[in-house]
C-alpha cells in the first residue's frame, strides 16, 4: 500500500484552517440580504434553508461522535474492538465537517443557477417518492460499481489506502476520503435532487430528509458498534438485503475487496462479493459484553467548558491540553444545561478506556464540577456518588480503583479513608497516588538544590514531599507560620531540623500548592522555578524569566493504547501521577490500600513507575 497520498487527495481549502468556514459567508450574507429586502415570505425559503440544514447536518454527526465514543469507553457491541485510536488518527480526521461544507458549496450553487427557478413548495410526495426510488436504483447501483472500481485500479493505492485502514477503530463518519473520492459521491448523491428540480417535483422537506438519511446510514456505518436488532431482520427478513449493519461495513474496511455496497447489500448478494464472516461478526457484535476491568480511574468535570473537552465530546478539542476558548464561552447556555443534566445524573459515566498489556482500564467521570466540591451541601451527595462507583468498579472485578482530582479531598472523605471504614472487607484497592505524586515532585527538583520552599495550602502530597526532602538533607522552608507548627511536630525526628519558617526565603525553588495568591508569588526571586504538588495548575502570575512546571504527572508508554485525548491540562500522552498510581499499583500487584494516612514506600513506587516504562516530563 502507499504511504504518500496521490494528487486531489487534500481538500483545496486545507491551508485555511478553521477560517474555511468563510467560504460560505457570501451565500450566507446573501440569504440574509434577502431575508431583510424581501422579507421572510417573499424571499426563496429553500436557498435559506440551506445553512440551517448545514447547521443541523453538523449536529447530527457530533451526535453521532460522542455516541460512538461513549460505546468506545463502555467497549459495548464493539465490532473492532482490538485496535484502539490515536492523536495521529484524530489530527487525520479533522476535516470531518469539509463534507458539509463542499454540500452547502454545492446546495448554494444549485440554488442560484439550477434552470426552472421556480420556489420549492414545503413538502411534495412525489418528489420524496421519486427521491427514494432514484437513490434504491441508480444510485446504489453506480455506487457499487464506482467503489468497486476504485479498489481495483491504480488509483485507489495512491487516493484510498493512505486513509482507509484506519478508518473502522474511528467511530466517526467517512471523513478521511480524499477530495475526489467524495466529490464524486457527491455527483452521485446529487443525482435523486437534480432530477427532482428538473422535473419540478422538488421540495424542501424531501431534499432535508434525504440529505439526513444519507448522513444517519453514514454515521451508522463508521460508528464501530453494533445497534441494529436481530429481531428486526426476523420480523422482516427481505431487509437483510435492503440495509447494511455496522458490522457489515466494518469488513470492508478491515477485508478491502468486500461488502462494496453503500447501504444496501443488494447488489454484494448478486454479484458474490459479500463477506462470508458477515453474518457472524454481525451475531457476535451483538452478543458481546461489557468488558472486564482492572483499574478504574474517578475523575470528575472542572470548569464548564471541559465537558467539551472530554473524550465524548469535540474530538479536536480534547486532542489538545484544556484551555478555555472564547469560543466556547459562546455556548454558555448549553453550558449550563448541560451542567443541569450532569447534576441531575444519579452515577458515574465512562469517559476512556485504555489497554496496557494485559490491563484493562477506564475512566470514570462523578457528575459533578469542581466548584461543587467546595459546597458543603453536595458533601453527602458526591461522597455517595463516589461511594457507588468505588462498590461498581469492586463488583465488576475491579483491582484498583485511583481517587482524581478533588474526589480524595481531605476534607470531603479523608483522602478515601471514608469508604475503607464503609467498607472494610472492600477486595478493590483504593489508590490516591500520594506517594508517586509526591517522588514526581521530589525528581523534578533539579540536582544539587540544598534549598526549596513549601508554599500553598498543606496537603497529604506536601507532608509527604517536605519529609523525603529533610531526610535528603534538602533544607524545606514554609512562608506560613500556621502551616510550619502544624507540618514540624509530623516530621521524622532525625529530619525535623531541616524545616525551617521564613517570612523571607531566598531559595530560587518553589514547591506550590493550592490556595498560593499572586501577591506570595511575587516575594520569590526573578528565575524562580515553580513546581506544582497540587491537582490543579496555579495562576502564573510571574513573567520576570520566572518558569513553572506542569502538576504531578508522567509520560505514559507506547504500550498504553487508545489513548486520543489530553487528560484535562497535560499535554499528549502524559497523565496524571493519580492516575498512573492506580496502573503501577495493578502493574505490580501490591495488596495494600493507599488512602487515609498511609503513603507507600516513595523509592519503590518511581522505581516500579520507571520500570514500566513510564517516564518523567523532561525526558520525553
Amino acid at each position: 500500500m502507499a504511504t504518500n497520498p496521490g494528487p486531489f487527495t487534500e481538500w483545496p481549502w486545507k491551508k485555511l484552517g478553521n477560517f474555511k468556514y468563510l467560504l460560505l459567508a457570501p451565500w450566507v450574507a446573501h440569504g440574509g440580504y434577502l431575508a431583510a429586502t424581501k422579507g421572510w415570505r417573499a424571499a426563496d425559503p429553500g436557498y435559506l434553508a440551506i445553512l440551517p440544514s448545514l447547521l443541523l447536518r453538523a449536529l447530527h454527526n457530533q451526535a453521532w461522535i460522542t455516541a460512538s465514543r461513549v460505546q468506545n469507553a463502555r467497549s459495548r457491541r464493539q465490532v473492532v474492538a482490538d485496535r484502539g485510536i490515536e492523536f495521529e488518527q484524530v489530527d487525520r480526521e479533522r476535516n470531518w465537517d469539509d463534507q458539509i461544507i463542499l454540500s452547502g458549496i454545492l446546495l448554494y450553487l444549485g440554488a442560484l443557477y439550477l434552470p426552472g427557478g421556480q420556489r420549492p413548495p414545503l413538502w411534495r410526495a412525489d418528489g420524496f417518492l421519486l427521491i427514494a426510488l432514484l437513490h434504491a436504483g441508480p444510485v446504489e447501483f453506480l455506487y457499487y460499481w464506482f467503489h468497486r472500481a476504485l479498489h481495483h485500479h491504480f488509483l485507489y493505492t495512491r487516493y484510498h489506502s493512505h486513509h482507509h485502514s484506519s478508518i473502522v477503530t474511528e467511530p466517526i463518519t467517512s471523513v478521511i476520503h480524499p477530495f475526489a473520492e467524495l466529490v464524486a459521491y457527491e455527483v452521485l448523491f446529487a443525482i435523486p435532487l437534480i432530477t427532482c428540480a428538473l422535473t419540478g417535483t422538488a421540495s424542501i422537506v424531501a431534499f432535508e430528509i434525504y440529505v439526513l438519511y444519507i448522513d444517519f446510514m453514514n454515521n451508522m456505518g463508521h460508528c464501530n458498534f453494533e445497534l441494529v436488532p436481530s429481531w428486526l431482520f426476523k420480523w422482516f427478513p427481505p431487509l437483510k438485503y435492503l440495509m447494511y449493519t455496522p458490522s457489515f461495513h466494518s469488513l470492508h474496511h478491515t477485508q478491502f475487496r468486500t461488502n462494496y455496497s453503500l447501504f444496501m447489500p443488494f447488489y454484494d448478494y448478486i454479484y458474490n462479493t459479500m463477506d462470508k464472516s458477515s453474518d457472524t461478526l454481525y451475531e457476535k457484535s451483538l452478543k458481546a459484553k461489557d468488558e472486564t476491568v482492572d483499574v478504574v480511574h474517578l475523575t470528575h468535570l472542572t470548569s464548564l467548558q471541559s465537558i467539551y473537552h472530554m473524550r465524548p465530546g469535540f474530538a479536536e478539542y480534547a486532542s489538545k491540553p484544556y484551555t478555555s476558548k472564547w469560543y466556547m464561552r459562546m455556548m454558555w447556555p448549553v453550558s449550563w444545561l448541560s451542567m443541569v443534566l450532569t447534576w441531575t445524573y444519579g452515577t458515574s459515566f465512562a469517559v476512556e478506556r485504555n489497554l496496557m498489556k494485559k490491563l484493562r482500564m477506564q475512566s470514570w467521570a462523578i457528575p459533578r464540577y469542581s466548584f461543587h466540591y467546595g459546597l458543603s451541601w453536595e458533601k453527602e451527595a458526591i461522597n455517595n456518588l463516589i461511594e457507588k462507583a468505588i462498590c461498581e468498579a469492586d463488583k465488576k472485578g475491579a483491582k484498583v480503583v485511583s481517587l482524581g482530582l478533588l474526589n480524595q479531598a481531605h476534607n470531603l472523605n479523608g483522602n478515601g479513608e471514608l469508604y475503607l471504614q464503609k467498607y472494610p472487607k472492600l477486595e478493590v484497592r483504593l489508590v490516591d497516588g500520594t506517594s508517586l505524586a509526591a517522588a514526581v515532585v521530589v525528581n523534578s527538583i533539579p540536582q544539587g538544590t540544598d534549598q526549596v520552599v513549601l508554599a500553598g495550602n498543606i496537603s497529604k502530597v506536601a507532608h509527604a514531599i517536605a519529609a523525603a526532602l529533610c531526610k535528603k538533607n534538602v533544607k524545606v522552608v514554609m512562608t506560613n507560620k500556621q502551616d510550619y507548627h502544624f507540618l514540624k511536630p509530623n516530621m521524622p525526628e532525625d529530619a525535623a531540623e531541616n524545616l525551617l519558617f521564613s517570612k523571607t526565603p531566598t531559595a530560587k525553588v518553589w514547591l506550590i500548592g493550592e490556595g498560593l495568591d499572586a501577591s506570595e508569588q511575587f516575594k520569590a526571586q526573578k528565575g524562580t522555578q515553580f513546581i506544582p504538588y497540587s491537582q490543579f495548575p496555579p495562576k502564573m502570575v510571574r513573567k520576570d524569566s520566572c518558569t513553572y512546571s506542569t502538576t504531578p504527572a508522567m509520560s505514559v508508554p507506547k504500550t498504553l493504547q487508545n489513548v486520543h485525548s489530553c487528560e484535562n491540562w497535560l499535554p499528549r500522552r502524559v497523565m496524571s501521577a493519580w492516575r498512573i498510581a492506580g496502573m503501577v499499583h495493578a502493574l505490580e500487584g501490591w495488596n495494600e490500600h493507599e488512602c487515609g494516612n498511609s503513603v507507600l514506600d516513595m523509592e519503590k513506587v518511581w522505581s516500579a513507575a520507571l520500570l514500566h516504562g513510564f517516564c518523567p516530563i523532561a525526558q520525553v
